[in-house]
């Protein structure tokens, strides 16, 4: 279903993936570089991966999807590769909302989604930067704050090669879950342990973050939190989740 294309490096496999969505014969085309140039994290902020040290993929999913269920192509892809880590490594790592994947607090794994909607189609590119081999210099991680986490400080010998193997396989076993949007929400929410989960949010436009107890997924994506009493809506595009450095 999926076939590997790899590249020693490029600029961003979500940039290069932007123009081949929705042609028939990239359906399935997985784009990974060894290193980015220039690799972007969710709101524009840069991703920074020493070479060769993590998988850096978009994988054109093999079907497009409902336009209107595109807020959860990203918690579908959080499913698949915690599963994929999971078979590979035998490491557990727990889901943050809205695109992280975490161990012991600190980021293994960003995803963020590039699509080309036509009508009330979409075709995906689900776009991931994980974390696998710690490199021997971690000067060039200095200016990543927290501190981010590798697959290797827990199994040093996992290679990436086949954390994307199972990954993928993943992603095959999953992929008719994306007919069913409500389906991933419920899965994302019981995999994260979502319910009462503790977050501190910041919203955009504030400089003072607030803590809440998570309780949902909406419909659309948002989370919903309880905070002083009562319930809020925080919305995929107004907030970001602050982890302390």
């Amino acid at each position: 279903m999926f076939v590997i294309r790899s590249y020693a490096e490029t600029d961003s496999t979500n940039d290069d993936a932007v123009p081949l969505l929705g042609l028939p014969e990239n359906a399935g085309l997985v784009l990974s570089a060894d290193f980015q140039r220039a690799g972007k994290g969710r709101r524009a902020r840069s991703w920074v991966a020493p070479a060769g040290s993590s998988l850096l993929v978009t994988a054109i999913l093999p079907r497009a999807v409902r336009a209107d269920t595109l807020w959860a192509v990203p918690f579908w892809t959080a499913l698949g590769v915690a599963d994929g880590i999971e078979a590979a490594t035998g490491l557990r790592v727990s889901l943050q909302w809205p695109n992280d994947l975490l161990i012991d607090g600190r980021k293994c794994c960003g995803i963020l989604c590039v699509s080309r909607v036509v009508g009330d189609l979409a075709w995906v590119g689900c776009g991931t930067g994980i974390n696998v081999r710690r490199p021997a210099n971690d000067a060039a991680l200095a200016e990543v704050q927290p501190p981010p986490a590798f697959l290797s400080d827990t199994n040093p010998r996992v290679e990436r090669e086949t954390v994307l193997d199972a990954v993928l396989r993943a992603y095959e076993r999953l992929i008719d879950e994306l007919d069913r949007p409500e389906t991933i929400a419920r899965a994302w929410e019981h995999r994260a342990e979502l319910d009462g989960t503790h977050y501190r949010v910041l919203l955009d436009g504030s400089t003072e973050a607030f803590d809440a107890a998570a309780r949902r997924i909406a419909h659309d994506g948002a989370l919903i939190v309880e905070h002083e009493g009562r319930e809020r809506r925080i919305a995929l595009a107004d907030a970001r989740i602050v982890r302390e450095a």
